[in-house]
């Protein structure tokens, strides 16, 4: 015996389609949002994207040249940072960063980027605590690195991304270092 109809056909959409029309709602925001919507999105993307860039090169320099204070302060930390600074060098050079190979270079863009650091970084009276200073401001730089990494689209973002996550490592390493 077959079954009797429902009493009552529910009116209006069922659950299953309200939900999927949400989510596919919600994917379409999460594609567009920001990067690009079509060419307005784009005409304002490069002054945002340049920004970002050099801030991202900026503040790579500014970690450099915090590592070159501790290093002055502390030549038995060398062992340590050394491998720690080159990467920082190579990630001002990949957001652009004009030279930043060598201690001495680093100071020649400085006056353009004066706010950030306009007195040379102080170092810390112990060594422990030198390095936790600079695991302090790696972890900021990788937390602001992350941020912005939302802001951009593509191929900066990745390399923010990267960098961050770099940051972090680096801010992982020096905690450690410090111990």
């Amino acid at each position: 015996m077959p079954y009797p109809p429902p009493p009552r056909v529910p009116s209006g959409p069922r659950r299953r389609s309200l939900l999927a029309s949400v989510a596919g709602g919600a994917l379409l925001v999460g594609c567009s949002d920001g990067t690009g919507d079509g060419e307005e999105g784009t005409a304002g993307s490069p002054s945002v994207v340049e920004r970002v860039r050099v801030r991202a090169a900026r503040d790579s320099r500014g970690i450099v040249e915090r590592y070159d204070a501790v290093l002055a302060a502390y030549p038995t930390l060398t062992a340590l940072l050394g491998p720690l600074r080159s990467e920082a060098v190579r990630h001002a050079a990949a957001f652009g960063g004009a030279g930043t190979t060598s201690p001495t270079a680093t100071a020649s863009p400085s006056p353009t980027a004066t706010p950030p650091a306009s007195a040379p970084p102080t170092v810390p009276a112990t060594e422990k605590d030198a390095l936790a200073q600079l695991a302090a401001a790696e972890r900021a730089l990788a937390d602001r690195r992350a941020e912005a990494l939302l802001d951009v689209p593509g191929e900066l973002a990745r390399l923010l991304a990267s960098v961050a996550a770099a940051g972090a490592a680096h801010a992982y390493l020096l905690t450690e270092g410090a111990r």
